[in-house]
């Protein structure tokens, strides 16, 4: 469900940059790639599920064991099909940073690189000066073209459907017990996404908007 608060200059400016961004032309030199987080409970079984046999599904035990939370950093470069995911401990703004930079390093030759994101207070600067210091961090920081969505308006962000994505087609049911497993099927998922360019089909854009919004 969408919720849209009141649409105020800054909501409509904000929501008019980011569906202009994403109308642009695909230019490999100036990637759009959108990024967001996903928070993941790990869950460990108690008892080893029952194998399918002839005539009989498999089954589990509806008894689990908590194992903590972590979290997961989906981006998407919607019109390439390239796809990344970063399983980590904790969505801080040290884990933000590491993730911005190995972004920067995937796009060598970009002249810039848009990023979409939302509001949260992360999504800084300051995030990379803290790891990486004032000169590396500002620096990797002006890699990137950063465009954020309106307050209430991260459903503009394409990385949610990228996470819907990723939480159907790689997590789906499973019950993953830790962050070195929750990593590992991460990157297959990542890898098979990549190989069939799996490409996000976005087609709302500012004259809908004006549309719907008035």
């Amino acid at each position: 469900m969408w919720c849209v608060p009141e649409l105020n200059d800054e909501y409509i400016a904000k929501m008019e940059d980011v569906l202009e961004t994403y109308e642009r032309p695909y230019d490999p030199k100036e990637p759009v790639v959108c990024l967001d987080e996903k928070p993941v409970t790990l869950h460990a079984e108690v008892r080893q599920p029952s194998a399918a046999g002839p005539g009989r599904e498999a089954r589990r035990d509806s008894e689990y064991e908590r194992r903590g939370t972590a979290n997961v950093f989906c981006a998407v470069e919607p019109k390439a099909g390239r796809h990344f995911t970063w399983p980590t401990p904790d969505r801080s703004g040290f884990e933000f940073a590491k993730v911005v930079f190995d972004l920067a390093l995937r796009y060598p030759e970009a002249h810039t690189i848009h990023l979409i994101v939302d509001n949260l207070n992360i999504h800084r600067s300051k995030s990379l000066t803290d790891l990486l210091g004032e000169e590396i961090g500002t620096e990797v920081w002006n890699r990137f073209t950063v465009h954020y969505t309106p307050s209430h308006g991260s459903w503009l962000n394409q990385a949610e459907i990228e996470i819907g994505m990723f939480s159907r087609q790689c997590l789906g049911t499973r019950r993953i017990p830790d962050l070195e497993i929750l990593r590992r099927e991460a990157k297959a998922w990542n890898k098979d996404a990549n190989h069939r360019r799996v490409r996000i089909n976005w087609r709302f854009d500012r004259r809908s908007a004006r549309r719907c919004f008035g």
